[in-house]
């Protein structure tokens, strides 16, 4: 039976799956899956991307990802829509594969729903256009005053929230799975979780709405998330990972949380 582990976001640094961080790696092979919750960390065509990217091909293991709100969406398009599992997929190297937003896919015996993106929340200074003559200026100004902005599709892409088409797309395949699966895999998390956690209101946005909306309807054995840098149980099924990568196994009617890396 494959094994199947689950880790936060890694913004495009992948030591926490070395063999020193992760023993467990060793192990596997590349029937098993690392999955991660957003924030891979898909940026350029740079040296250094293609030599991460040709490390974790070479992993013995095959790394699942969704998309967060940090990820190149320019070049994300570039690759071709196949299926795999029975969902859409982007393969980024044999086994390097994107798990896109409102899939269902059978893994290992399991109904995985993922649902990438998120809305950033390091932009509240403003997000500047590349062509911008005085955009040199600009960003001197902002650094010196340590301000919080983005740069329309050199680090920041609209594409970070979904369309309703995606959405609605997440909704048809939960109805014909018969609003039923096993895991569910986003970067956000609901908007009614992060009240529930807070202890009072919070300010959420449609991605985080949609995502109360399925929270309310589906039945789920566990919903693991990042985004938020933390690695805490939000919820008596919800899970918020960062460092940690957590392995999923049946010994329970839930699966059990091991924790793997701290």
């Amino acid at each position: 039976m494959p094994r199947i582990f689950v880790t936060g976001d890694c913004h495009a640094e992948f030591k926490k799956l070395s063999f020193k961080a992760f023993p467990e790696g060793r192990s596997l092979t590349k029937e098993d899956f690392v999955i991660v919750c957003g924030d891979f960390g898909l940026w350029d065509e740079s040296a250094e991307q293609k030599y991460w990217l040709d490390w974790l091909e070479a992993r013995p293991f095959t790394t699942l990802w969704i998309d967060g709100n940090h990820e190149n969406f320019d070049l994300l398009k570039r690759y071709p829509v196949e299926y795999w599992h029975g969902g859409k997929v982007q393969y980024i190297r044999p086994t390097v594969i994107h798990l896109m937003r409102g899939q269902i896919y059978d893994i290992a015996g399991k109904r995985f729903f993922t649902f990438g993106g998120a809305k950033s929340h390091d932009i509240g200074d403003g997000i500047l256009e590349k062509d911008d003559p005085q955009l040199a200026g600009k960003i001197r100004r902002l650094k010196k005053r340590h301000a919080a902005f983005r740069i329309k599709h050199v680090s920041w892409w609209e594409e970070e929230m979904p369309s309703e088409a995606e959405m609605e797309e997440g909704r048809k395949n939960l109805e014909a799975a018969g609003w039923e699966v096993d895991l569910i895999i986003t970067h956000c998390c609901a908007a009614s979780l992060m009240e529930e956690a807070a202890g009072g209101p919070c300010k959420g946005d449609g991605l985080m709405d949609f995502f109360s909306e399925i929270r309310a309807k589906c039945s789920y054995r566990h919903w693991y998330f990042g985004h938020y840098h933390v690695d805490e149980e939000w919820g008596e099924k919800e899970t918020c990972l960062y460092q940690n990568i957590v392995e999923l196994t049946d010994q329970d009617p839930l699966f059990f949380l091991d924790f793997i890396y701290e």
